[in-house]
């Protein structure tokens, strides 16, 4: 239904490097809506049958203490911005998850983060944690996700894998 939608609107129906449709939106708000437009077409509801988690990677627009998001304008933003954007997107559409929402060394963000929309969004820390004991300590003791990503492949071996998973039992 999402191929069908994106078709209708003159988009591309390509497959991007991860096998999502990768088409040029501008706007989150715009995919969204065309996620909801695909959810509605395929018979399901919204919020009651189907939720949206969104994968951000942040790290990859935050340069010297802003996030260059161009959803909020031209001018580079802050990190209280970032939030505030989400807090809004959580309470419009029903955005059960958010990965990687902020850089991976924004930590005092990360903790706010949390505190606003952590009771009511999941907020993974892949980037920010990327399976390492020190990272997950740190991130334990401040507050600053309530979810994590776990890759095998990230730290390198199992051992190292079981140790981060027993340090996160651990503590929580």
């Amino acid at each position: 239904c999402l191929k069908k939608y994106l078709a209708s609107k003159g988009l591309s129906t390509s497959v991007g490097d991860e096998g999502g449709f990768a088409p040029r939106i501008s706007t989150t708000k715009e995919a969204i809506e065309a996620l909801l437009m695909a959810i509605e077409a395929a018979g399901y509801k919204a919020k009651d049958q189907v939720s949206i988690a969104l994968d951000v990677a942040a790290s990859e627009f935050y340069k010297d203490g802003k996030y260059n998001f161009k959803d909020l304008g031209s001018a580079p933003v802050s990190s209280a911005q970032m939030i505030a954007y989400y807090d809004e997107l959580s309470k419009e559409y029903p955005i059960v998850s958010i990965e990687d929402g902020l850089a991976e060394d924004d930590w005092a963000a990360w903790r706010d983060l949390t505190a606003q929309i952590g009771s009511r969004v999941q907020l993974v820390g892949d980037d920010l944690y990327v399976t390492q004991e020190a990272r997950l300590a740190r991130g334990i003791e401040m507050h600053a996700s309530n979810a994590i990503l776990i890759k095998l492949n990230q730290i390198g071996t199992l051992t190292e894998t079981d140790d981060h998973l027993r340090l996160l039992f651990a503590r929580v």
